[in-house]
């Protein structure tokens, strides 16, 4: 086992913290059987007590560990995108901590696909749970860095993976009802379990019996800069009216228009879906460290490929430009 591993798997079995890389983003991860410990995340993180948490596996096998029902359908979509970027929403057993499940009667499972996420999980043989390792509400950790300047002490070890691969955090599939429900999307779309389950999940707005799950606040992923999303037409209409007041703005667009200015940062963004995924908490950490007035975003297409991001972009907006404490 090497040394980093093996520190790491001796801090989780002490109830200690451990960052660590997905393939998603950067997790905050925590025995996830040991309420002392997964409370240290909530603190950690200035996270609602109620929010609940992913708990990280190190194979489908531990499925039954912590799911009391796992239908067929959980097995299917487990084979197929396990280990990969989906989360199942599963009836929890009955010794799962109500710290990670915020009190409800199901639990978050996936196994993510990263080398030295998979690494830990099988050195520790069992689960973690970890939200994103930063502040509640702002831009998900997407390098060892950003969870360094994001969280600095409060972590005894972050293990250093490099850049996440996809970006964005994990779909994320209720399948703890008659009907299979998307909650939150991401790089597994719709169509992709559709083809695994013979059925489409609904995805409209989930009803209100449906579980609470990580992400799924109006306001989350946000930089402190405040953003707004505007139309290519939009932007440069908002542009103008920023030069006239004389205001410092950063803009992340596919194409770096005419206007150029000292007033004006341009950070050019991918033109294809899984790249602007992939960019964008990046971006829009780098764009807010700028000490700009605001953060101009031209709205990506609509679209089944674009859901993700816009999701995360419509929830960035919502939540921005606010302190920490709100």
């Amino acid at each position: 086992m090497r040394p980093e591993i093996e520190r790491a798997v001796a801090l989780l079995r002490a109830g200690e913290l451990v960052a660590f890389p997905t393939e998603t983003v950067y997790g905050l991860g925590a025995d996830a059987g040991n309420a002392a410990a997964v409370a240290k995340i909530f603190a950690a993180k200035g996270r609602p007590a109620d929010h609940p948490l992913i708990v990280h596996l190190p194979d489908a096998s531990h499925l039954a560990r912590w799911a009391r029902e796992v239908p067929p359908e959980a097995e299917q979509l487990a084979a197929a995108f396990w280990p990969g970027p989906l989360t199942l929403i599963l009836k929890r057993q009955e010794n799962v901590p109500d710290a990670v499940t915020g009190g409800q009667d199901t639990v978050g499972l996936r196994v993510p696909n990263h080398p030295l996420a998979l690494e830990l999980l099988a050195a520790y043989g069992g689960g973690v749970a970890a939200p994103s390792a930063n502040r509640f509400g702002r831009i998900s950790p997407t390098t060892a860095a950003h969870v360094r300047e994001e969280l600095g002490g409060r972590v005894p070890l972050v293990l250093d993976g490099g850049a996440c691969p996809v970006g964005i955090e994990s779909t994320i599939l209720d399948l703890s009802r008659d009907t299979p429900v998307l909650l939150r999307p991401g790089a597994i779309g719709a169509a992709d379990i559709a083809r695994v389950l013979g059925r489409a999940p609904e995805t409209a707005a989930p009803h209100a019996d449906a579980p609470r799950v990580s992400g799924s606040l109006d306001a989350h992923y946000a930089p402190r800069t405040p953003l707004q999303l505007v139309s290519s037409d939009g932007l440069l209409f908002a542009l103008r009216n920023a030069l006239v007041a004389g205001e410092k703005v950063a803009v992340l667009a596919p194409t770096v228009q005419a206007i150029s200015h000292d007033l004006v940062t341009w950070k050019q963004s991918p033109a294809e879906p899984a790249g602007f995924a992939h960019d964008l908490y990046a971006s829009l950490r780098e764009l807010d460290s700028l000490g700009c007035i605001r953060i101009l975003v031209q709205q990506p297409p609509a679209g089944e490929a674009w859901l993700a991001v816009n999701d995360r972009l419509r929830r960035a907006a919502a939540g921005s430009g606010e302190d920490d404490e709100t």
